[in-house]
């Protein structure tokens, strides 16, 4: 019976430290200055690609949407088209200066939004429980989105020999990409609501003491 109350006891300390292992990088990084700076350098580069790269490369596509800004995937013929309309000084384009950005973009969203979520969750005690994993919805996104670039950069290497396979391939990272990215600024805006109304509470109860 001690036996098995032991061996409870310790799993659910192994969990425990489990669950706690995200922290332990989140408690290094999330600054207030660190997390502000960070922000400011990821939005820097993605206001570069809707300003400069996008819409460079989209000039070249006859208006057609480049894989990157199609949340619902897209399929054969599709991709076809778009490589088709872009002709190769579109396809050169989008190979030499759309994706090299959004090499760069992944890895700061992914880092600078966790760190995010992870700073409001402190704000509202909730850094050390389960709602610390979906600082790691951003991360997912990232790493779809470095799938996502992977697939691209090896269809317009190998237009016109598109395969159905490689093309499903990259839909579908591009999806997971698109649903990570929604679920984790709904999630944001939820906690942003509920930081605001403990904060407006927080000064009514202030303000009734004095």
């Amino acid at each position: 019976m001690l036996k098995h109350a032991t061996n409870h006891t310790q799993n659910r300390w192994h969990l425990f430290e489990k669950m706690t292992q995200p922290t332990k990088f989140f408690d290094k990084n999330i600054s207030g200055k660190k997390v502000l700076g960070l922000f400011i350098l990821t939005n820097v580069v993605y206001a570069f690609m809707l300003i400069v790269t996008i819409p460079k490369t989209m000039g070249l596509s006859n208006g057609m949407k480049l894989l990157d800004m199609m949340p619902t995937g897209y399929d054969l013929n599709y991709v076809k088209e778009l490589f088709n309309s872009l002709g190769e000084i579109g396809r050169e384009t989008y190979l030499t200066n759309q994706i090299p950005v959004d090499m760069i973009y992944p890895l700061l969203f992914g880092t600078t939004y966790c760190l995010l979520l992870a700073y409001f969750l402190k704000k509202l005690n909730k850094f050390k429980t389960p709602f610390t994993y979906l600082c790691l919805t951003p991360v997912i996104a990232g790493i779809a989105d470095y799938f996502e670039n992977f697939g691209i950069i090896a269809m317009l290497k190998s237009y016109p020999d598109l395969t159905e396979i490689l093309v499903k391939t990259t839909s579908t990272f591009s999806l997971i990409k698109s649903i990570s990215t929604t679920v984790f600024f709904i999630v944001l805006i939820i906690v942003l609501v509920i930081l605001g109304l403990k904060t407006i509470n927080g000064k009514k109860t202030s303000a009734n003491t004095v």
